[in-house]
């Protein structure tokens, strides 16, 4: 199985085109499953996984192992899509006859609402970081860039430099999938941003870094998701706003502020990067519920 796996890992880099984030996830849920045959006796022959005995029950054993484990309906649909993706390129290569996972039926999810700042909540978020050191400085450049766009987290950490035209407020983001979009940048993003690349180049200069990367930590190189997260998360904490909102809730308040200014949805789904229209039309149910409060 471990060469099935290697394989398939060179088919999502070289066919896929999958970037970093989207392959780690592949391969954590494939590792998952291959721990859970190996602990459960499922398809394994002379202490070896056989790739041609893992059947329907194999794969509905491990639907209820991560059901008792209390994962998500969503976490679940997830990881099922990841095993029959992986089932579906192994009877491409001639591994197996049937797709398994294809048979199985997904978990039911609840429709649940994205959580997400108000107009008000998300300027007092913008206004938090203060003061003229490198940190509050690119803080404030990461907010306002991470609201002015609708970034993914992932979008964001990976922007260089060449990304960024202050000139033409242009920003171009690499989404899922590798596709390319043209983003606007409000006055504010521009204006945040101008004063942080003054302070990035100081860093770079005090670390002697050469990282092309837009957003640095505090060592001079590029920032992670994980640090990213953790910037937004304390300003979260220090704003003490209401429960369920996450570095994610920027992305949501920024569709959901656009549609509450009159935007329409296929602007809205552009601007996300959002293959598909029924993706970006869970916003109607957030402006809907507040107009239903109005």
């Amino acid at each position: 199985m471990d060469k099935a796996i290697q394989e398939f890992k060179k088919y999502l880099l070289v066919e896929k085109n999958s970037s970093q984030h989207t392959l780690d996830g592949y391969l954590n849920d494939i590792a998952q499953f291959q721990d859970f045959l190996i602990h459960s006796g499922h398809a394994i022959e002379s202490a070896t996984i056989q790739l041609d005995k893992i059947d329907r029950l194999a794969v509905r054993s491990f639907m209820g192992y991560l059901y008792e484990k209390n994962f998500s309906a969503t976490t679940m649909r997830r990881k099922l899509s990841t095993l029959s993706s992986f089932f579906r390129f192994l009877c491409r290569e001639g591994y197996l006859k049937t797709n398994v996972a294809k048979t199985v039926p997904a978990p039911r999810i609840q429709n649940k609402l994205p959580a997400y700042f108000s107009v008000d909540e998300m300027f007092r978020l913008l206004e938090l970081p203060q003061g003229d050191g490198f940190l509050p400085v690119r803080d404030q450049a990461l907010l306002e860039m991470f609201y002015s766009c609708g970034l993914r987290i992932s979008e964001l950490v990976a922007l260089t430099l060449d990304d960024t035209n202050l000139d033409s407020r242009m920003v171009k983001v690499l989404g899922k999938g590798g596709k390319e979009r043209l983003l606007p940048m409000g006055r504010h993003c521009v204006k945040a941003l101008k004063m942080y690349l003054n302070t990035r180049m100081d860093k770079i200069r005090d670390f002697g870094s050469s990282t092309d990367k837009l957003f640095l930590n505090h060592r001079g190189t590029g920032i992670s998701t994980r640090g990213v997260r953790k910037v937004v998360e304390k300003y979260i904490k220090r704003g003490n706003f209401p429960g369920g909102v996450s570095p994610h809730s920027i992305r949501h308040s920024f569709a959901t502020h656009l549609l509450e200014g009159g935007a329409d949805l296929r602007s809205i789904q552009e601007l996300l990067g959002h293959s598909s229209l029924s993706t970006t039309q869970k916003y109607t149910h957030l402006t809907l519920d507040r107009l239903s409060e109005t």
